[in-house]
């Protein structure tokens, strides 16, 4: 059976609900607005990161959620690392932006680069937990986000593909509440609106298949999206590529999922041989 690892790649990605590392293809995307808090670390060389008419080049680059930007890279692979925002205190994000961006930076593009080689060398290692995730990269544990039970349920149907798509008036009827309460407290939880939280956390299960060899017209039917044209804008707005593009790109991409029933990336630590 194929379990999504590729074991002689150098491209490779962790995720899981609250996380994503990925080091591959960067590709030639257009413009891109990530959902997430987005980490772009250079595997050699610089890369150039550009939002609002200002580029940046460098070894390391910070956006934050729901920015629209875009990368280039003088290496062929990046490193990005994707944190979800509504898992994470706004001041603590804040903090490790400014981390990133400051003296602190280098030294962090470093041990993120360690990690990377560790696990390419290492093979297989499914099973993470989001706080091992953090200190292995970041090297601490990043503050929880406290979110209203009510939020945090339907957050995750949000986050379940299995069955039929998930609406506002369906998680609001579910924890007894107007759909317009629903919807402001929704928003004040998370930072974003749930339509557009529900938009990239379908692109974002897309990640979970791009190593196979799928027909694209029924995935984009089974994660959501009532047709093709819906799901080639909605996946070009989120990556910057054609979701085509990004499968071809990904053949070689080894897929390490999270699950606590298996062993974890704790030998990653630096120190550890």
């Amino acid at each position: 059976m194929d379990d999504g690892i590729r074991r002689d790649s150098k491209h490779l990605m962790l995720i899981s609900p609250e996380r994503v590392f990925y080091a591959g293809l960067l590709g030639r995307p257009r413009q891109r607005t990530s959902g997430g808090f987005a980490i772009y670390v250079a595997l050699q060389g610089d890369i150039c990161v550009t939002q609002g008419g200002r580029a940046r080049a460098g070894e390391m680059a910070v956006v934050m959620p729901y920015v629209a930007h875009s990368v280039e890279s003088e290496h062929p692979s990046v490193i990005c690392l994707v944190i979800e925002p509504e898992t994470v205190t706004v001041r603590a994000l804040q903090a490790l932006a400014a981390r990133l961006s400051g003296t602190a930076g280098s030294a962090i593009a470093s041990r993120i680069r360690g990690a990377y080689e560790a696990l390419r060398i290492t093979g297989r290692r499914n099973g993470f937990t989001t706080s091992e995730f953090d200190t292995i990269f970041f090297g601490e544990q990043l503050d929880t986000r406290p979110i209203d039970a009510r939020i945090a349920r339907a957050i995750v149907r949000l986050g379940d593909f299995s069955g039929t798509a998930v609406t506002a008036a369906d998680c609001a009827a579910s924890v007894h509440l107007s759909q317009s309460r629903f919807l402001h407290l929704f928003k004040d939880q998370t930072g974003i609106s749930f339509r557009a939280f529900r938009a990239w956390k379908r692109a974002r299960h897309l990640l979970h298949f791009v190593n196979e060899d799928i027909n694209l017209a029924h995935l984009a039917q089974d994660i959501g999206y009532p047709d093709s044209t819906h799901f080639s804008h909605s996946i070009r707005r989120f990556y910057g590529l054609q979701p085509r593009a990004i499968f071809s790109g990904s053949r070689d991409l080894a897929i390490y999922r999270s699950d606590s029933s298996r062993a974890t990336l704790a030998d990653l630590r630096p120190g550890r041989s």
